[in-house]
């Protein structure tokens, strides 16, 4: 949490600004957490700087195709597998969703 979402310098003057960020900071977590176990595989322990470039940091433009929106993404040909994989998991999902962090 100190590294990936700043957690070492967070405190503000006033309690409930401190408390805010603090629940911002855990929903932002929360988030990365259930993306890390559902989407990449249940034991993975990439940081969130090991996900912005790999998932998150890449470039992309929207097209109109068949008249549907299309995302292209800008990657490279070692990586599309993987990536292909990732969305095909995203899309297979539906809730509810099952998490246990035991």
């Amino acid at each position: 949490l100190k590294q990936d979402f700043g957690l070492d310098n967070f405190c503000l003057q006033d309690f409930w600004a401190t408390e805010a960020s603090f629940r911002c900071i855990m929903i932002a977590y929360n988030l990365m957490s259930l993306f890390r176990h559902f989407a990449l595989n249940h034991h993975n322990r990439a940081t969130l700087k090991t996900l912005k470039v790999y998932c998150f940091a890449l470039g992309a433009w929207q097209v109109k195709h068949a008249n549907r929106k299309v995302l292209k993404i800008a990657l490279s040909a070692k990586k599309r597998p993987w990536m292909k994989g990732l969305f095909s998991q995203i899309k297979n999902l539906s809730p509810p969703f099952v998490y246990s962090n035991a």
